[in-house]
């Protein structure tokens, strides 16, 4: 079976956003959600937990960004 990129999700203190998502991503969110329960065999999840995980998981993979961000750390004093 293929692997997803994300595995369980972690419970960490969370920060209040707000955001508006298209119907559409909504819907991939809920099937995303049902996919993930099934392969890792816990409880349901909800889509606002997906949210953040599928974000860092992007932010970690974007090689021009992981090279930005290191080239702005080392500017700062």
């Amino acid at each position: 079976m293929a692997k997803l990129k994300l595995a369980a999700i972690e419970e960490i203190k969370p920060v209040k956003l707000t955001v508006e998502l298209p119907a559409s991503v909504h819907r991939d969110l809920l099937a995303y959600g049902a996919v993930l329960v099934r392969e890792t065999d816990h409880a349901a999840i909800e889509p606002e937990k997906l949210v953040a995980p599928m974000l860092a998981r992007f932010m970690a993979t974007d090689r021009v960004f992981a090279k930005l961000r290191r080239s702005l750390s080392q500017k700062v004093p």
